[in-house]
């Protein structure tokens, strides 16, 4: 299998899987997020709500990767950038309440896309004319 070409079927389905549980993780922590904002302290309100949205927004990027991993430029890398950047962050601030937890999920999430990302190619959405592909 050339580099570019399209993945074998059983990484396909797999980094595709894998990209799917990830959505339907997120989707729990989305569920989680909504007593946090229910409980949480009027100064941390804003907060939290907008953390909990942003679930539903990371469940449906990697939900839209999982359905066509090869079609969106640039959707992998910027979900990788995020994901890895919050863990590098979170480990560096490990004294912080919330940071273990946090460096964890994340680094589980950020390995987990860069497993899928591999099997299923995503790099190869950067070809001429992958934006059309029916893969």
């Amino acid at each position: 299998m050339a580099i570019g070409k399209d993945p074998a079927p059983w990484a396909d389905r797999t980094g595709r899987v894998i990209m799917a549980v990830n959505a339907v993780a997120t989707l729990a922590a989305f569920a989680g997020g909504l007593f946090i904002t229910a409980e949480v302290a009027d100064e941390r309100v804003i907060t939290e709500a907008w953390r909990t949205l942003a679930y539903i927004v990371f469940a449906g990027i990697w939900a839209i990767l999982a359905v066509a991993p090869r079609r969106q430029w640039g959707l992998w890398e910027l979900l990788l950038f995020q994901k890895g950047g919050i863990t590098i962050y979170s480990f560096v601030m490990w004294h912080l309440p919330d940071a273990p937890r946090t460096a964890f999920i994340d680094l589980a999430v950020t390995v987990t896309t860069l497993i899928a990302y591999v099997l299923c190619r995503g790099w190869s959405s950067w070809r001429t004319g992958a934006a059309v592909s029916t893969a």
